[in-house]
């Protein structure tokens, strides 16, 4: 599709200004997938002929991070921008342990309430003349709360309605109500905001037979290979919904943003996930590639070194789209560095790791397991005495002592190299203290 000029024109001493209309925003957004497990990112075995293509149209960001391995924690802080700690969505529901039934169920209402608290991606879009769709997984309620003008999911109290309900049957069940919704955007002639939060390649892990037969055709224990076939699954929905676009002529003027929720490993033994990937701040937990595609938006495609947060997604859409910008957000606009080559000038990334079972929802450093930052090569990990519910194998936290990786080096994170580099570690728990204080969570930052 040909671009929109602008048009300035001077007629009776009037100045009138035809302006290019909005682009269009997609979100594809993984569901417990690993950063190594795409054919873009080097994985021998993997196919996604799809995404590698999209991959080759896009900036892409090899080490993109999300602050929080956890999905709905995560998944707030792209609907808003802001880390889990201040959002105050920190785990997936309220401790069973804190908060019987009747108790949880108010909890829970007051988490939904928390994205109240700042404005939203689909609400700040609307003000633009946005139309929005969710779809996939969505555990803040109905699809309206949030700002989504069209969308799937019914959302809590509804039965079902815990992270996602109608919503999880896009991708596994075809994209039609996606393809409902632009053409009803396309009839009422509004740029649209796209959530595709589909439930892939997250278990349960039943892909289709046609694509299973392949991966264990080479061999792979079963639990791999059902893993390799629900990442192909998911590719298959992407290549057929950035069809959609192409297909109605879109696919020029539209941003396509591409993240994990949150990282995964899986277990060859059995459906879920190894140590050291879901839940944890270990790059299996944390890492993800980032893609920005727009091929009307001058962006300068290819590889890039930087590291990047999926904090950074907000304000740089915002940017891109000419929506309002709300004061004091975390992340950085990266939209001059997408139409340029210059490095991001920041210096390092912050992260936190909270339990999946919230044990105090008035209070996020209750469920604190880890602070984190990534600076260049080095990444510091600190642990907390957080509570810890369910899950606590993923949580075993036996070196109680910092963690210091060189990510260049070794970034499957085997060698603790804090003893042998305390001024780095003082140097970067400083920095973590300085991004969020915590008070009153036992820690030891120092070898002793």
């Amino acid at each position: 599709m040909k671009k929109l000029i602008s048009l300035l024109c001077v007629f009776g001493g009037t100045l009138w200004v035809s302006a290019q209309k909005s682009p269009n925003v997609l979100y594809i957004i993984s569901d417990d997938q690993s950063w190594t497990d795409y054919g873009f990112m080097g994985h021998p075995q993997i196919k996604t002929p799809h995404l590698d293509k999209l991959a080759n149209e896009s900036v892409l960001f090899e080490r993109g991070y999300v602050p929080t391995a956890l999905c709905r924690p995560s998944l707030v802080t792209l609907i808003n921008g802001q880390y889990a700690h201040k959002h105050g969505v920190t785990g997936n529901d309220p401790s069973p342990k804190r908060y019987l039934k009747e108790k949880s169920n108010q909890k829970k209402a007051q988490l939904i309430s928390y994205l109240d608290r700042h404005d939203t991606l689909p609400n700040l879009l609307g003000e633009k003349g946005y139309l929005s769709h969710q779809s996939g997984k969505w555990w803040e309620g109905n699809f309206k709360h949030g700002g989504f003008t069209h969308g799937m999911t019914r959302g809590f109290p509804q039965p079902g309605g815990r992270h996602g309900d109608d919503g999880l049957k896009i991708g596994r069940n075809g994209l039609q109500p996606i393809e409902d919704f632009v053409d009803h955007s396309m009839k009422e002639n509004k740029p649209f905001f796209l959530w595709y939060g589909v439930f892939l390649p997250h278990t349960p892990h039943n892909p289709p037979e046609r694509l299973l037969k392949p991966y264990q055709d080479l061999g792979l224990p079963l639990s791999i290979a059902k893993y390799y076939a629900m990442c192909t699954w998911f590719d298959e929905t992407c290549g057929q919904l950035i069809d959609i676009l192409e297909k109605r002529n879109l696919r020029d003027d539209t941003i396509i943003v591409y993240v994990t929720d949150n990282g995964w490993i899986q277990n060859p033994e059995k459906n879920g996930y190894a140590p050291r990937s879901k839940q944890t701040p270990y790059e299996g937990g944390i890492r993800t590639p980032i893609m920005f595609s727009w091929p009307n938006g001058n962006l300068k495609n290819g590889k890039r070194k930087d590291v990047v947060s999926s904090i950074d997604l907000f304000p740089t859409v915002l940017a891109a789209t000419g929506a309002r910008t709300p004061k004091d957000l975390p992340g950085l606009n990266l939209l001059e560095n997408l139409k340029n080559e210059k490095p991001i000038k920041r210096k390092g990334i912050f992260g936190e790791s909270f339990a999946h079972d919230i044990a105090d929802v008035e209070n996020p450093e209750e469920s604190l397991i880890f602070r984190w930052t990534i600076e260049g090569k080095w990444k510091l990990l600190l642990t907390y005495d957080g509570e810890v519910n369910r899950y606590k194998t993923t949580h075993p936290r036996e070196e109680k002592r910092p963690q210091l990786f060189n990510l260049l080096q070794d970034p499957k994170e085997e060698k603790n190299l804090a003893e042998q580099y305390p001024k780095v570690v003082a140097r970067l728990a400083a920095k973590i203290g300085k991004w969020w204080p915590v008070k009153e969570r036992k820690v030891l930052t120092k070898w002793e």
